[in-house]
């Protein structure tokens, strides 16, 4: 079945605990010099690739970091800067190794507290994304 939408995308919303309460949850933002905005990781599926496997792929290539993922989030579509209507579907993930290493798509991850990560995000498609995970975890913290 073909999809409605001209682009298919996976992500992730990357949480780790830490902190003075050791389970406080921090959520990692990237910064894309591209589009010198902060989001979450994410990019195009390729033809046949499922989409959780996109989302992890995706996070793995931007970010360094091999993830195990925790429940899907609610999606989120918007046209994009071409003009092409894009799905992208989200996954809570929990980071289980690896560094991050600046590169050419994302020069900065930025681990924060919801408070701080919700007034970070460039985008309020994004900001909506957080709030799900934010209320996913647990974490009703405002």
């Amino acid at each position: 079945m073909k999809s409605r939408y001209e682009v298919l995308a996976g992500g992730g919303v990357l949480i780790q605990k830490g902190g003075h309460e050791k389970d406080q949850i921090f959520y990692g933002l990237v910064h894309r010099p591209r589009y010198n905005d902060w989001s979450f990781p994410k990019g195009k599926q390729e033809n046949g690739e499922d989409p959780l496997a996109c989302a992890l792929r995706e996070v793995q290539e931007e970010t360094g970091y091999r993830c195990t993922p925790v429940m899907e989030l609610m999606p989120t579509s918007y046209t994009d800067n071409r003009g092409r209507s894009k799905l992208v579907r989200y996954w809570l993930m929990t980071v289980e190794k690896g560094q991050f290493i600046p590169n050419d798509e994302v020069d900065s991850v930025a681990w924060l507290p919801y408070h701080l990560a919700i007034n970070a995000l460039t985008y309020s498609r994004d900001r909506e994304i957080l709030e799900s995970a934010q209320f996913a975890v647990g974490q009703n913290q405002r």
